[in-house]
């Protein structure tokens, strides 16, 4: 019989899940309009996708403790299997109401990184997209969702809902709103489910679509 898998808790992510956070979320958007956009070339932008993943993961919202992940364990397949490890199935990655996103920190440690995976004639282009983005946020306080990815496999199984879910929940616990940007227009309907409504739309020839998308408070 193969093994199976048993869904844990949604937790908050280590730096010994950065590896996994990456590889997750690498799978999960390397087809997207943005890997697209940053990454054109067919052959590497898995791999850079995955890269990219670790840089703003590991970078940024693990030391900080603003990531989630749900993963699996795979039940033992013999009776001298104890443990088996963990097996990352789907990663959030968020920023919190009071700013503390890394900022200037954050951005120096890992633009050089990032110019490698882009190419550094590209840069320029790549921080006006995001600087964009960040005029598009809310002025007030608000949880701000940078990434949420589940691994193909487990998709269909309720992983990025119950990783949405526990963000929405400390967000009402907070009183804030939650902020997102997607691009690509498939996830609408999924992101108003949660009673997100999209508040901008950035139609730039130069850039991938972005809908800018808002959940008030429930609170």
């Amino acid at each position: 019989m193969p093994p199976t898998s048993t869904a844990e808790a949604v937790r908050t992510a280590t730096m010994n899940d950065v590896p996994g956070v990456a590889r997750v979320l690498g799978r999960a958007f390397a087809n997207d309009p943005l890997p697209r956009w940053l990454f054109p070339d067919d052959d590497t932008r898995m791999a850079r996708t995955v890269r990219f993943s670790a840089i703003v993961a590991g970078f940024g919202h693990v030391p900080r403790s603003d990531a989630s992940v749900v993963d699996a364990r795979a039940d033992a397949t013999t009776a001298s299997d104890t443990a088996a490890s963990p097996v990352i199935r789907g990663a959030a990655l968020w920023d919190p109401p009071s700013g503390a996103s890394g900022g200037t920190a954050f951005l120096l440690r890992s633009l050089p990184h990032l110019a490698a995976l882009v190419g550094p004639r590209r840069v320029p282009e790549v921080v006006r997209y995001l600087g964009e983005l960040a005029h598009s946020r809310p002025e007030e306080p608000h949880w701000y969702l940078s990434m949420l990815g589940t691994d193909p496999v487990a998709r269909g199984t309720g992983v990025g809902s119950r990783l949405l879910r526990a963000g929405l929940a400390r967000a009402d616990a907070d009183g804030v709103p939650v902020y997102l940007e997607t691009m690509n227009s498939a996830n609408l309907g999924y992101y108003e489910r949660f009673d997100f409504r999209v508040v901008r739309v950035l139609n730039d020839s130069r850039y991938p679509s972005t809908y800018c998308l808002l959940r008030d408070s429930a609170a």
